[in-house]
């Protein structure tokens, strides 16, 4: 039985570990298998904290990661984070890392005082709605969401 994969905010130096989990995501999601930009991509965003992230580790491998970015409500005058990326490599799934990845960014929303977490839910992957409700997600009330595309594709 493998061992539990532990959890920790990730830093510049887990730019090598994170790339191949980061592309693998972005090929999944966005059919693109684009390493040189997933580099510079994560690069800047852990250079500049622009984003959060946690990755689950099992030693010196990382077995996925997960991604914040933060948004701010007038409404509520508060931080909201924006869970944009959740990736758990094939050989480590069915161990329940992606939930703690999760249960952990509930948690440092709580850490920040932050008044929520979104989360996009893509329209073909269905069974991700069940797996966000099990964590305390829910369809908001509120809000849907409009997107002006700028960009093909």
């Amino acid at each position: 039985m493998a061992s539990a994969a532990s959890i920790r905010r990730a830093g510049a130096g887990d730019l090598d570990g994170l790339v191949p989990l980061f592309d693998a995501y972005r090929r999944f999601f966005a059919g693109r298998a684009e390493p040189d930009k997933s580099r510079r991509f994560l690069a800047a965003r852990l250079g500049g904290d622009e984003s959060v992230v946690f990755v689950a580790h099992t030693g010196d491998e990382l077995d996925g990661f997960i991604q914040l970015y933060p948004l701010w409500s007038s409404w509520y005058c508060a931080r909201i984070w924006f869970l944009s990326d959740l990736y758990v490599k094939e050989s480590s799934r069915k161990r329940g890392i992606g939930q703690r990845l999760v249960e952990r960014v509930a948690a440092y929303a709580k850490e920040t005082d932050a008044s929520s977490v979104m989360v996009e839910l893509p329209n073909r992957e269905p069974h991700l709605e069940r797996f966000y409700a099990k964590l305390g997600f829910h369809r908001d009330a509120v809000f849907d969401l409009a997107r002006l595309s700028l960009r093909p594709g």
